[in-house]
């Protein structure tokens, strides 16, 4: 059965401890290694034991026994070991004892290749060993130095774990620590994620921390706000489609009825005609707004000249312009190239051309400006007449907002065509804007150039 650990938590304490335990490994390892190559080496103590031995030789021949004595006395004392000095068949010249035993046993321990300590057995074992024994030759090849080393208890690894025991602990508590630091706004995270997958829209998860937790409790933040603002935009679209499909189907089925018991039923049908009309204007402007809104990719992208669109969109508004009556002017830049979608440039530029000629004043001129700064268009949009209220201004792009007044339903609008405006130039990468002019209302369509302006032929 294969064990997984899915919880981030988890994750994180077994991998430090894991990490932990083969870093421990690994430096006892290495330890054990380099104390068993330092081991290895052994002129220094050799040369050392070799003087020693010297010095002991020089005290008997100065002195005899007694100086020897003595001074072997001296090193027990310093090294906590001892210490004899024999002559080449092993006798002790202190005693006279024979210590023959202990140079065969040192001959042993060299024929088996273990006259120093093996580090690697004295790491792993722990217990009573035999006494080392040690023996430097005098500098005259005729006198030997004996060193017993007492018999001590191996310090091993098992010893040493009660040493090293609060290393884990730390260790582990660290990474409890971090384990929290990272998995509790995760899990608080999730926990919101799920809040909002339940429709708690107003719920949000704000964080101060600058790392990529908090870079994600952001950017979760932001798609709920967008989530949120999305869906308060479509139902408040239902709802006013259904407002304004409630009044031209109320009136039709007026007319219907008139047009049943109505002795005039050429006027009954006309007036059927002309409601049918305002739904089916109704209908075409929110397909429009819907393909503004629509998939990106599935615009037609290419290099229109905004110069020439608006010399033909200005050309088509002629008939609409002199039935109000009023004029159109077009004047600025001749020429700009952007890249984008034909058609919704086109309806964008039409609808607030024909926003201003509804509210146009008779006798009046609605100018329409082509202008460019640096890598930006600007189209502007004036009519005379009598502008919008201040705070209004940012309204009237959302959709079937209309102002009160001059703007109202007898203009014959239905409140979504700058809102289509604005969908399609902000798809463009640009943005519109409007302001009052006194007289008048200023609407502004800025997008981004392709290449430097050129000249017609």
């Amino acid at each position: 059965m294969k064990f997984r650990v899915r919880s981030i938590f988890s994750k994180i304490v077994l991998w430090f401890t894991a990490t932990f335990v083969l870093s421990l490994v690994g430096y006892v390892a290495t330890s054990m290694v380099l104390s068993a190559r330092l081991a290895e080496r052994e002129p220094l103590l050799s040369r050392l034991g070799a003087l020693l031995a010297d010095d002991a030789v020089r005290a008997y021949d100065d002195g005899g026994p007694t100086a020897l004595a003595e001074y072997l006395a001296r090193l027990d004392s310093y090294s906590e070991c001892q210490h004899f000095l024999v002559d080449a068949g092993g006798r002790d010249l202190v005693s006279g004892a024979d210590r023959a035993s202990l140079l065969a046993r040192r001959s042993a321990r060299l024929r088996s290749r273990r006259a120093w300590p093996n580090p690697m057995r004295m790491v792993w074992w722990s217990g009573s060993a035999r006494p080392w024994i040690l023996v430097h030759r005098a500098s005259d090849r005729h006198h030997r130095l004996i060193t017993v080393m007492p018999t001590r208890t191996r310090f091993g690894i098992l010893d040493s774990l009660a040493y090293f025991f609060w290393l884990p602990l730390l260790i582990g508590g660290l990474c409890y620590m971090l384990a929290i630091h990272l998995a509790s706004p995760l899990r608080n995270l999730r926990r919101a994620l799920e809040r909002f997958g339940r429709g708690d829209l107003g719920v949000r998860y704000h964080l101060s921390r600058r790392d990529e937790i908090g870079d994600l409790a952001r950017a979760f933040n932001r798609m709920a706000d967008q989530v949120h603002t999305l869906l308060l935009a479509e139902r408040r679209l239902l709802q006013d489609v259904s407002h304004e499909l409630r009044s031209p189907l109320a009136r039709l089925g007026f007319a219907v009825e008139l047009a049943r018991t109505s002795p005039d039923r050429e006027a009954a049908l006309g007036r059927i005609h002309k409601e049918a009309d305002r739904l089916n204007h109704l209908v075409d402007e929110l397909l429009q707004l819907t393909r503004a809104e629509g998939d990106p990719g599935a615009r037609n992208v290419e290099a229109v000249d905004l110069g020439g669109l608006l010399h033909e969109l200005v050309a088509d508004c002629a008939l609409e312009a002199d039935a109000r009556p009023c004029g159109l002017e077009l004047s600025g830049e001749r020429s700009a190239l952007v890249e984008g979608d034909q058609e919704l440039l086109r309806r964008a530029g039409e609808n607030v051309l024909r926003n201003a000629i509804r509210h146009a004043p008779a006798g009046s001129v609605v100018e329409v400006v082509l202008t460019r700064q640096g890598d930006r268009a600007e189209i502007a949009i004036r009519d005379r007449g009598p502008g919008v209220p201040r705070e209004a201004l940012a309204e009237i792009f959302e959709p079937f907002f209309r102002v009160e007044g001059d703007r109202d339903r007898s203009s014959g609008g239905v409140g979504l065509g700058l809102a289509i405006a604005r969908r399609a130039v902000e798809l463009h990468g640009g943005r519109v804007s409007a302001f009052n002019a006194n007289p008048g209302l200023v609407v502004t369509i800025e997008l981004p150039c392709r290449g430097a302006a050129t000249t017609p032929d």
